[in-house]
Order: C-alpha cells, then sequence, then structure tokens
C-alpha cells in the first residue's frame, strides 16, 4: 500500500516522535551522508545511491518511501506478481476497493464489509502509535525550499515529483464495469 508521498513524510515524522528507534535514524541521517547510506543498508535496500544529509524531517521521511516504492517497481519490471494499493482509493471507496483486494487475494469477496468495519478501529490502538497519541503532533510544514529539495530526491529514484499524478504501475483499481479487480497498466510513473 502506498499513498501520497509527503502524507507518508508527515506520518512517518509523527511516528517518530513517539518511537527512539525512528528518531535515531533521523538524528544519525543529519549527521552525515555515510550514516544515511547505512541506515538504508541495514533496512535490506542498497544505500550507497544516497549521498544526501536528512536535513528536514521530511527528508528522512520521503527517503524511506521512496526506497520502498523503488524496491516495489524492481521486482514488477523482474517479473514479481505483486500489485499495489493506493491508500487514497482505500479511503475514496472503501467497499469497492475491499472487493478488489479480496478478489486479488483469491478470497471470499464476501468478506469485504467485515473489512470496511475494521477500518473504524484504530488497529494500534493499545500501542504507543495510536491515533490519540500521535495525533497530537504538528505536522512538519512543506516549504518551497523543503519542495525543491524533496522533487531533487525524486528525481533521483525516478518518481513523480509532489503534486505530479502517482499512480504506480500495477496499482488495483475499481473497474469502471465494477465486475472485476483491475490493475493500472501504465507504464512506470
Amino acid at each position: 500500500m502506498y499513498r501520497d508521498i509527503v502524507t507518508v513524510g508527515k506520518s512517518v515524522y509523527r511516528t517518530m516522535m513517539v518511537l527512539p528507534s525512528v528518531r535515531l535514524a533521523y538524528v544519525l541521517g543529519r549527521l552525515s551522508t555515510r550514516m544515511m547510506s547505512s541506515i538504508i543498508d541495514s533496512m535490506g535496500f542498497d544505500g550507497s545511491m544516497l549521498n544526501l544529509r536528512t536535513d528536514t524531517p521530511l527528508t528522512s521521511c520521503v527517503v524511506l518511501s521512496a526506497v520502498t516504492t523503488t524496491c516495489y517497481l524492481d521486482l514488477r519490471r523482474r517479473g514479481f506478481d505483486i500489485s499495489a494499493l493506493r491508500y487514497e482509493d482505500l479511503v475514496a471507496r472503501p467497499l469497492d476497493m475491499c472487493r478488489v483486494v479480496l478478489e486479488f487475494c483469491r478470497l471470499p469477496v464476501s468478506l469485504a464489509d467485515l473489512a470496511v468495519k475494521a477500518f473504524d478501529v484504530d488497529s494500534q490502538r493499545n500501542c504507543m502509535l495510536a491515533r490519540s497519541i500521535i495525533g497530537r503532533f504538528s505536522e512538519p510544514q512543506l516549504t518551497p525550499h523543503t519542495k525543491a529539495r524533496l522533487n531533487a530526491l525524486l528525481d533521483k529514484f525516478d518518481l513523480p515529483r509532489i503534486g505530479e499524478p502517482d499512480i504506480l504501475e500495477g496499482t488495483l483499481t475499481v473497474p469502471d464495469d465494477d465486475k472485476q479487480c483491475s490493475t493500472a497498466s501504465a507504464g512506470p510513473p
């Protein structure tokens, strides 16, 4: 599942405020480009292409999203049968998208109503990541300087810039006729 990259950045930032390990990764990434590269390597991704310091909270968060998105696209290009799901689509049409996901996974579509009901419950309600806790933190602002820096970073990963359409290849969608699931077949973003 993926979503708008700035929204991801803001969400990860709030997570950073309650999880010391995530906060430490941000602080270390601010210190040196080598530290950021090592952090990405430790997550199982190739950090060698990252020669940057995480000078803003949004930078480190967008790096994480860009790395995982790039990994997904690479796996598809290498022939793995995987698909993506856009969070914004799920929120806009929860029942329809749950049906698409269940059908794609070859599970009973009749479970879609139960899946939608699960959205009403905070899955993190009994931990530090509960909405009631992380929702208290203000979001970092997207300044023109930060936006330019993030767009340069997204260019490095060959991903859509902030504000551009961000539908990834292989994204599950609700078909026009609502009879079967489909995937976005457009080439890479």
